[in-house]
């Protein structure tokens, strides 16, 4: 009877309804720009129901099959009586010799399975490979860089380029070519470039005009005039320094080196003491190259075009003459490190502070500099580059892989090694699925970023395009931008809800030649302490994280002392430096960091349950909540003038409880279910990676306020503004702001409040019985 309905189902219905669909439709007129990515039913209610079958098209405006077929004449309906009559007969006799064929079988199975050996199955679409045969397969595939290094060094292929569009064909020619699905995303951007005719100059106490040929893109354009001021490393505890000097600022030219914050940070900060210019340069202790390196980059505090923030840079998209309010007010400019060393000789004015090196001076009103830049602002198009592996059970939720392929010179460690790697990586997985019987549970997708060097252009215009369907699809990221800069250390920079998952790759993947594991070889007793470090702002998997709530990671292996790549953002990164730097071992450190984000994908697309650990941030916030409420309460029993009684934080501590209440609570769910039941799995994975998601505040605008998430964005609805305007009662008072702290408490508690809501599922299994008190 199951083979009759089956054949019945077909006749009325037509073509089965499939699990999940991969649709890449293009525009017709061949506008790669509107390509669209669905990995599944665009039509599936989220919050609805997240069984198997829960998403599939019902559509109750179609006619049935039966109805498109025939008519309701007389002749037409005894036609349908004589084909329903058969069927039904035939039905009948597959019954009947079904029921024949099993009275044939012995009554039990034991007679035929043996009691030692039980059946032992998955009930869903993929089987379950152990997690050592995986890694063990992944190890065999990754063999040595060398070759894939030499297929995608190119010297020149900046991006918008003729190289950077052969190189981005390359790795579109490698997916298609290992069996994936594959497509590309076409962005129309606005990118500053150093002037084509003339150039960016200086003059410094009217001597001879000086012509630096390096550039930051995005500074503001024109000529200004002022005295010259030592700013170290132009971080905001630099220019406090000066100022709690008295060293006035306004107007003052910055000569600042590069390093340690990025050159839009230092810029930004310079801005906001009123400072009419920024100079930046490679200092001698820092860099180890020669006096007229130049050095690129840009200064635009944010990711993405400024010039369409919040918007994709689809060339079909209207959207309103707004920029980034990142971009800089002032003029910057590197210098080389020769030019910054005269300047810094004829300084007079104070001396400088004994740590900021063997310079004596920090410049005086007499030390007058004009400083005048030119670059041109134009629109060029960039391709992302996409490939797939999908998933055999969830093929509509994806971990996102991706490298920048574009950079300012060769960019070997920037771009090079990333991009091998990644390409790597798709051609092993590729090859177990195709040959070893290996079959993720969930889609991969392989991406290949341009204009990275400008700011995460194409990862972020990417995430802008698609951000309402990433939210829902998207469950992590990871990023391997400049993974081999150095061999003496280990550093990883992740989202709190993948640490454990960190750990327990890191206890895995071995150190290159030697025989002990990562873990081993550079946590030294504490991993986290040694091996985690703050996400960025230029790092590329920021956006993903703080723009986007996706969990996200990015890692390297670093050079002594952890320092920074020198050669990042100069025409110096080349093989030769990298393997110099490492000791020639620039290919083993590849296969390990391809081993080392090859495991942590594998495991999230493997694994019935996401590796996730939602407790984490629990422990994060209840520790910094302790803090503010001690602090309050300090404050208002030693200086009650400064805060009134009237203002608790009773209310961000039962948020706090709220959410670690969830997230117990969710564990404890996932605990007594049986995960191997997909419907289960996929309703628990849902809440596990809607959580990064909940922390994005709903309270201000992603076009004025893009890194909305309350722990790891920018601006004051974040927890760490909140506590830095505290911390102000007891250094500075008079520039505490009652009002603004008020609603800096509203923003963090009520986004807080709402991600526990969330966590804990449907509207009625959040029970509101928590009593608040002042």
């Amino acid at each position: 009877m199951d083979q009759a309905r089956s054949t019945i189902s077909k006749i009325f219905n037509g073509e089965p309804h499939s699990y999940t669909r991969f649709n890449l439709t293009q525009n017709m007129e061949g506008d790669n720009s509107q390509v669209e990515m669905k990995l599944s039913s665009d039509v599936e209610d989220e919050a609805g129901g997240n069984g198997v079958g829960e998403h599939l098209n019902h559509n109750s405006n179609r006619k049935p099959h039966v109805a498109q077929m025939f008519g309701r004449t007389p002749k037409n309906l005894c036609f349908m009586a004589a084909a329903t009559l058969l069927i039904f007969i035939i039905g009948y006799l597959i019954g009947y010799l079904a029921h024949r064929k099993k009275d044939s079988f012995p009554s039990s199975a034991a007679s035929v399975l043996p009691a030692e050996a039980p059946c032992v199955f998955e009930r869903g679409a993929a089987p379950l490979m152990d997690w050592d045969d995986v890694k063990k397969l992944l190890a065999q595939k990754l063999g040595n860089f060398d070759s894939v290094f030499s297929d995608f060094t190119k010297d020149s292929h900046q991006a918008g380029s003729p190289g950077d569009e052969e190189l981005g064909n390359k790795v579109l020619k490698k997916f298609k070519d290992y069996g994936m699905n594959t497509w590309t995303d076409e962005h129309f951007v606005k990118i500053q470039d150093p002037p084509a005719s003339g150039s960016n100059r200086f003059v410094f106490k009217n001597e001879k005009e000086q012509r630096p040929s390096g550039f930051l893109s995005y500074s503001a354009n024109g000529t200004a005039t002022g005295a010259v001021v030592y700013g170290y490393y132009g971080e905001e505890s630099d220019f406090t320094l000066l100022q709690g000097r008295s060293v006035n600022l306004t107007g003052k030219v910055m000569l600042v080196r590069a390093g340690r914050i990025s050159f839009a940070e230092k810029v930004a900060n310079a801005a906001r003491r009123k400072a009419s210019a920024v100079l930046i340069y490679p200092d001698p202790s820092d860099y180890p190259f020669g006096d007229n390196t130049k050095l690129f980059g840009h200064v635009h505090l944010g990711s993405g075009d400024p010039y369409t923030p919040g918007f994709p840079s689809f060339n079909h998209t209207q959207f309103p003459p707004v920029q980034s309010s990142g971009l800089p007010t002032i003029l910057a400019q590197t210098i080389t490190a020769g030019m910054a060393t005269h300047i810094l000789s004829k300084l007079g004015g104070q001396s400088s502070p004994d740590p900021w090196g063997s310079y004596n001076k920090l410049g005086d009103e007499s030390d007058v500099i004009t400083v005048e830049v030119n670059n041109v602002l134009k629109e060029k198009k960039i391709n992302n580059v996409f490939g797939v592996i999908k998933g055999f059970v969830d093929a509509d939720r994806y971990v996102v892989i991706g490298a920048q392929r574009d950079a300012w010179g060769p960019g070997f460690a920037a771009s090079t090694v990333g991009t091998s790697v990644l390409v790597e990586l798709a051609r092993s997985i590729s090859d177990m699925v195709k040959n070893d019987g290996f079959k993720p549970r969930r889609s991969i997708v392989f991406a290949s970023w341009s204009a990275g060097e400008y700011g995460n252009i194409g990862a972020t215009e990417w995430l802008e395009g698609y951000l309402p369907s990433l939210s829902r699809k998207a469950f992590a990221y990871i990023n391997l931008d400049g993974v081999v800069s150095g061999q003496s250390g280990f550093k990883v920079a992740a989202s709190p809800l993948m640490h454990s998952l960190i750990e327990s790759t890191l206890k895995e993947v071995m150190s290159p030649n030697t025989d002990v594991s990562l873990f081993s070889q550079y946590a030294k007793g504490s991993w986290e302490a040694n091996v985690l470090e703050p996400m960025k702002l230029d790092n590329a998997a920021y956006p993903f994280l703080a723009f986007s709530g996706i969990p996200s990671l990015s890692f390297r292996f670093t050079a002594s002392g952890n320092t920074d790549y020198q050669f990042f953002g100069t025409v110096l990164d080349t093989r030769d430096k990298l393997y110099s730097i490492t000791s020639n071992q620039a290919p083993q450190l590849a296969v390990t960091a391809a081993r080392f984000a090859g495991n942590i994908v594998l495991r999230l697309v493997h694994d019935h349950l996401l590796r996730m650990d939602t407790a984490k941030y629990s422990k994060i916030i209840r520790a910094q909540v302790a803090q503010i409420n001690v602090k309050v309460r300090n404050v208002q029993r030693m200086q009650p003038q400064l805060l009134p009684k009237s203002l608790t934080v009773q209310w961000l501590m039962s948020a706090s409880g709220s959410y670690n209440r969830a997230t117990r609570s969710l564990a404890e769910d996932i605990q007594n279910s049986d995960l191997h039941d997909p419907t289960t799995a996929r309703f628990y994975n849902l809440r596990i990676m809607k959580v990064e998601y909940y922390f994005l505040s709903q309270y201000v605008s992603v076009v004025e306020t893009p890194f909305r998430h309350v722990i790891h964005g920018r601006g004051d609805h974040t927890l760490s503004a909140l506590t830095e305007h505290l911390a102000l009662l007891t250094s500075d008072p008079e520039r505490f702001d009652e009002t603004r702290f008020r609603r800096q408490l509203a923003l963090f508690t009520w986004t807080l409040q709402g991600a526990a809501n969330a966590l804990n599922g449907d509207v009625w299994s959040i029970h509101n019985t928590h009593t608040y008190t002042r």
